[in-house]
């Protein structure tokens, strides 16, 4: 059991997040929904927070965030457990749409309270 503890600590074996959405194509000012599904690792651990962030990035690979949510929690997830929690994100009005040269992803990070970060990218379109 110790063991399992401290690999989670360094990531092996720990919660992993995952975004699920409804669609992956949206047109500017459209409601984004679905859901964080959470897996739990071979430890129960405590999650503390879950930060989602809409991110563009354009032909230099210059990122930037446009906006973010952030979950603070203080649940506990248990070994093997799966959770979902909703997700309700609304698109700016002024974002452009989708190139060969700008993409949008939704970077998201799951934080406990010990161990490493879980993260997942998803990629959306945006349409005109």
């Amino acid at each position: 059991m110790i063991l399992r503890k401290y690999m989670s600590l360094l990531g092996i074996g720990s919660a992993k997040i995952d975004l699920v959405l409804d669609q992956e194509a949206y047109k500017p000012g459209d409601p984004v929904h679905g859901y964080f599904h959470i897996r739990g690792g071979t430890i129960e651990q405590q999650l503390k927070r879950i930060d989602c962030d809409l991110v563009v990035a354009d032909k230099t690979e210059m990122e930037k965030v446009i906006d973010s949510r952030t979950i603070l929690t203080t649940t506990r997830i248990n070994a093997e457990e799966s959770n979902k929690i909703s997700f309700a994100f609304q698109l700016p009005a002024s974002v452009l749409a989708s190139t060969e040269e700008i993409s949008y992803r939704f970077r998201t990070r799951l934080t406990f309270n010990e161990g490493v970060h879980s993260s997942d990218q998803d990629m959306i379109q945006i349409v005109q």
